[in-house]
Order: C-alpha cells, then structure tokens, then sequence
C-alpha cells in the first residue's frame, strides 16, 4: 500500500517494508525478472537492428521526431530540471531532512571519501569534460544567448566570461541535482525500508505495492532502455576522442576520413576493445574493478590538470574560476528558468536553436543518463546522510567540473586570444580540440607524451562508465540483486552497448545517437519527476514518524546492523596478542 494519509495528530503506520518483484527461479534467467529483462533485451535489439537494416529510414523518422517533439517539450524539460535542483537544495538545508541515514542508524559508509568521490566522478562524467572542457567553453565564446542578440561580439575578450557562465551552467547543479535526486530515491527506501534496489522501488511511497506488478515492470523497463541511449551517447564521444588520439599519436592514417571524423574500421575496433575491457571488469563487480579503475581515472586526471595549472594559463584559470561561480551562482535564479520563444524573427529563432542544441540537449542528456548515475550513485553510498549524500552527490563533482573546465578550457581560449594557437583549436573537430590545445600548449614530444595520457584516461573512463553501466542494468533487470556472478547476461549488455554505439556512430554520426537519446530521456523524465515527489513525501512521513516515535526502518535492516556492532565489539574485545594467526 501507499503511505498513509492522517491528521498531524494520529500516529501514521509504519512504512511499507516488503515490495514482492517475480524473479526466476531456475533456467537460463535464474534471479532475473523476465517481466523487464526479455522486453529490455528486445527492445535494444529491435533499435539495433532498425538502423543497421534501415539506416536512411531511422534516420529520417529520427530527425522528424526530434524536430517536433522535442521543441515542443523543451518547456517540460527547463522546468522539471529546475524543479529537482530546487528540491535537492531544500532536503540539504532543512534539519530535519538532511539528519535522516540511508541505512540504520549509527550505520558507516561502505567506501571513504575519496573512493566515494572517485566513483561519483568515475561513473561517466569524466569522458564528457574530456571532451567539452574544451568544446564547450570555445563554442560558446563564439556563439551564446548575448552573441546572438548583439550585445557582445563573438570571440572577443568581452565573451570569456559569458561562455563561462554557460558552461557551468550546463554541467553544475542541474546535472548533478537531477542525479542526486535520483540516487536518493532508490537508495532511501532500499536502505532504510528494505525494498529492492531499482528504479521502481524509489515510486513505493507513492503508489505501494502496485510497483509490484506491470507498472513497476514498465519503469524499469523505461528506465534499463534510457541507460542504454544515455551511456551510448557518452561513449560515442568518448570513442570518437579515443581515436582522434591514437591519430595524433601516429597510430595510422587509416583511423580517420577525408572529414576528420574515425574511420568505421577505428570505430569498431575501439568499440571492440573498450567494450570488452569493461565487461571483464564488470564481472569482477563494484568493489574490485570499478573501484581501483576510479581511483586511477582521479589520479590521472590530477596529472592531467597539474599539467595545464603549470604550463598552461593556471593564473587565468582561477580568475575564470572566481568570476566564473559569482556569474553562475548570480544569474543561476534566471538561467534555470530561462525559455526561449520564437517571435519570428532571425534573432528570435537563432535563440530558440541555441536553447535545444545546447540546454535541451543537456537536460535530456543528464535525465537519460540518472538511472545508471543515480543508481550507481546509490549503490556506492550506503552509511551517508541525506545532507551529506545530496552535498557530495552536487557540490563536489560540480567543483571539480568548474575547474577542469576553466583551467583547460581557459587555456584553450587564452592561446587562441593571444595568438599562439593561430585558430589550431577554434578550427579542430570537438574531438581533436584537446590535443590541439596540448600542442599548442607544449612543444613536439612533450604534447605527443600528454596526448598519450589523455587517450589513457579516456580509455579508463570509458571502462569504468561501460562497465558500471552493466552492473547497473543487471541490477535492475535482477529486481535489485547486485550480485555480479551473471556472466552471460554482462556479456549480453556489454555486446549490445558496444553495438548501439558502433552502429550509430558509423551509419549516423554522433548526431544520430544524440537524438535517439533525447527521444529515449522523455519518458523517463516523467519517471524522474514521479521519484522526486515520492521521495519528499517518504522524507516528510518520516520526519513526523520520528516525531511519533514509529519505526522508520525495516527490521531486516536492524538486523543486519545489530549484527555488524556485534560483530565489531567482538572483535575490539579480543586482545591484540589474542589475536588468531591468520594462515599466510
């Protein structure tokens, strides 16, 4: 049942603890439940094969849908993404909120902080600032709202602080909030009430028990096809960067056309390789793979961004950085409410493009990419407080994406301001943008040494995001089970994300896969927005169960924590030179 309604003077009941999902018991899909993971296998596969047997056909009915729908939702997507940052801000500062523990009480965290955080940057972040930290900020020194109404010319010194504005604008709060709220969701009633740790349990507070059967199955069904679209389109550029590098680095004219984009022979052997990579690491689970992979994508995007503090514009880099968060935290009310409307005019709807090229996009983008973010952002953050979840889950990798992107994107356009890049890096594909801005930056074998590490990290962040992902669809499809002994069905989703991705990029373009991804956030936002609700209402019953003094926990999860605090003062009350030999 749904969470019960009183008067503020009643004892409410207890939360609903027990969410019955069908799973099989024996055969080829033992603990999976076939209700969400035959359909969401089918569904892929039908996508795969519509473009490769019709590649002209999906892409004219593409580009139709993306033309007229998402125009007309554009209003649903700005606002819904507002909405959840607002949400996440209020659960952070009130007192109340923010004191409650996803999991028992007393309970510590399974991983320290900067395994944490590692994973939270780790999870697919990573291969898009690669990317755009210096795509973005050089596109909107060249075009942006004020650029094209006239009031700043474009590429000059009066534009780098507007197309900083933007950029934290994109890839700040409302990217971060939309996975914290998601993450939060699930992870609140799966660790605190018990319930099984998917998508459909974060809606039980406000539907009960009816996730249990054909409306739970189809939002995780939604919710394993969003992933999918979601991680696609951030391995499609993590694999086109991929392969700008190995050229860079001489590997071969054969990995790039005529029109500087990778070759299909590059395309399926990054594909081939990256993907395979990952599954392996995806079978050895969260605690092993997943987890050294991140600490090493943190470390080397460290030596990356030392690199760039030192032989790059570092001191501009953190005047970007001040500027950059007055701008962004001042005009932050008006840009998330912010809706271009066409008068007609070139001007007019020169605004109204922007906005679905580059805000649209992203909040469709980030809305696809919350449940494999927010689930895995769940799954890695048992023990911490609501405050400190939502905290860490936004604040932190939003700092950290507002100084990569100032400090490699504001070398990038300092170079070319100054002269030294003599439009190298205004003139390269988004792809090649990087190394062009590393061989601007050092000299010959220096900037062939760096280009090498970039094509390092990006090859760890696109194992740790495939493989994540993985875990994350079998998660679901094994109604909460994350148990990683599934071999052939990590090898199933590992082969159809290496072929969404291949199929699109080489029949479409990275244009393709972006839209079929937009497409796909679409319903899952209404997920989005259903999760959010239900989670302030568990949080608020919850407060006023406290206040009545009504069990807010599952006995399982007692239980288990009773158990752990035994276990412990077992142990402590052992004497160190009692200690049992353990056998080398």
């Amino acid at each position: 049942m749904a969470e019960p309604t009183d008067s503020d003077d009643q004892i409410i009941a207890e939360p609903l603890t027990e969410l019955p999902i069908h799973t099989a018991h024996r055969g080829f899909y033992r603990g999976f439940n076939t209700r969400v993971t035959i359909p969401g296998k089918v569904a892929v596969a039908i996508l795969i094969a519509w473009v490769v047997l019709f590649p002209q056909a999906a892409s004219d009915a593409l580009t139709l849908a993306n033309d007229t729908l998402i125009e007309a939702f554009a209003g649903w997507y700005v606002y819904l993404v507002a909405f959840l940052t607002l949400i996440a801000l209020v659960l952070a500062i009130l007192p109340q909120a923010g004191s409650l523990r996803l999991g028992a009480p007393g309970e510590k965290p399974e991983f320290g902080y900067f395994s944490w955080f590692a994973m939270l940057f780790g999870a697919g972040i990573g291969i898009g600032l690669l990317t755009y930290s210096t795509g973005e900020p050089l596109a909107h020194f060249q075009t942006n709202p004020e650029t094209i109404s006239g009031a700043i010319a474009p590429a000059s010194q009066a534009n780098v602080r507007p197309s900083f504005v933007y950029t934290f604008f994109h890839w700040g709060f409302a990217a971060w909030s939309t996975y914290a709220l998601v993450g939060l969701a699930v992870g609140y009633v799966a660790y605190r009430r018990g319930l099984p740790l998917t998508i459909r349990s974060a809606l039980a507070p406000l539907f009960g028990t009816r996730m249990s059967g054909i409306v739970g199955h189809l939002v995780d069904i939604v919710a394993v096809v969003a992933t999918i679209l979601g991680v696609a389109v951030t391995l499609g550029f993590g694999v086109e960067q991929f392969v700008a590098g190995l050229d860079r680095l001489g590997m071969g004219e054969w990995l790039m056309t005529s029109d500087d984009t990778a070759s299909p022979e590059a395309i399926i052997l990054a594909v081939t390789l990256l993907v395979g990579a990952s599954t392996l690491s995806a079978i050895s689970g969260v605690g092993n793979g997943i987890r050294i992979l991140s600490n090493l994508n943190m470390g080397l995007s460290f030596l990356l961004l030392a690199v760039f503090l030192i032989f790059g514009s570092g001191l501009l880099a953190m005047e970007l950085l001040g500027v950059g968060l007055f701008d962004y935290l001042r005009r932050l009310p008006e840009l998330a409410f912010m809706l271009f409307s066409s008068d007609g005019s070139p001007v007019g709807d020169a605004l109204v493009q922007w906005q679905l090229d580059w805000s649209i996009f992203y909040w469709a983008w980030w809305i696809a990419f919350a449940p494999f973010v927010g689930m895995f952002i769940a799954r890695v953050s048992r023990g911490r407080t609501v405050r400190e979840f939502v905290l860490g889950v936004v604040l932190v990798p939003s700092l950290m994406g507002f100084i990569w992107m100032t400090v490699v994107g504001g070398t990038a356009i300092d170079l070319e301001l100054s002269g030294i890049a003599k439009g190298s890096i205004l003139d390269a594909t988004i792809s090649d943008q990087l190394y062009a801005t590393l061989s601007a930056m050092l000299s010959g074998p220096a900037a062939t040494l760096m280009a090498g590490l970039v094509v390092i990290l990006l090859m760890t962040y696109l194992i740790t995001s495939a493989d994540s992902a993985i875990l994350i669809i079998n998660t679901i499809n094994g109604a909460g089970d994350d148990d990683a002994d599934r071999r052939r069905h990590i090898l199933f989703w590992g082969g159809a994300l290496g072929l969404v991705v291949a199929s699109m990029l080489i029949l479409g373009g990275i244009d393709a896969l972006q839209t079929t991804m937009i497409l796909g956030a679409l319903p899952f936002s209404v997920v989005v927005a259903l999760m959010a609700c239900s989670l302030v209402k568990a949080i608020v019953f919850d407060v006023r169960r406290k206040r009545h003094g009504v069990p807010t926990h599952s006995e399982m999860i007692l239980a288990i924590q009773a158990e752990a605090e035994a276990a412990d003062r077992e142990e402590s009350a052992v004497p160190a030179g009692d200690q049992p030999i353990k056998p080398a």
